[in-house]
């Protein structure tokens, strides 16, 4: 992979998928939710950006940001979250090629990425990332999982308590 280029809006609008190394029955992000809950804020502070959606799943996270006008370095931010994040952790065993870059072993060393287009685009993967908990089988109702924006959503009156609009999420599949 070492043609691959990101396309980089300044201050644009993303959608991102972020994958714990280990994703099979691991439920460090979940169990860990306020530590992940201070890297996002300890990076956002020094390099702001907005989540307009986010969902922390047991093993991977799924967020629609926008980065400030100007600006498109959502690769240092992510850097600086999983560093962060996993700096608090209590040690585990390192695999033997993150010891080499000085990595806990933690997190993929990639991400996915996609650059929001319209107004249409954006709706779909909002919807998708409230939707993700449900898709994966971790609750019934989009409601019932707490580690997702859908909550502010439903306080502003953008999405109902009981919202669950499959037909999009099921175009949309991104996992």
């Amino acid at each position: 992979m070492t043609g691959y280029r990101r396309w980089r809006v300044p201050g644009g609008c993303y959608f991102f998928t972020v994958n714990l190394a280990r994703r099979k029955n691991n439920f460090l992000l979940v169990q860990h939710i306020n530590v992940l809950r201070e890297a996002f804020r300890k990076v956002k502070q020094a390099h702001p950006f907005h989540f307009d959606a986010v969902v922390v799943l047991p093993e991977h996270l799924h967020c629609v940001l926008t980065l400030p006008d100007g600006d498109d370095d959502y690769s240092m931010r992510w850097r600086q979250i999983k560093s962060a994040f996993s700096e608090k952790l209590p040690p585990v065993e390192y695999r033997p090629h993150s010891r080499r870059k000085n990595e806990r072993g933690i997190w993929q060393r990639r991400f996915w990425e996609h650059v929001i287009r319209n107004e249409e685009d954006y709706a779909a993967h909002v919807d998708y990332v409230h939707y993700n908990p449900v898709k994966h089988g971790y609750v019934e109702r989009v409601i019932d999982w707490p580690y997702s924006s859908f909550h502010r959503y439903v306080t502003c009156g953008l999405y109902p308590t009981d919202w669950s609009d499959t037909t999009q999420i099921k175009d949309l599949d991104l996992d």
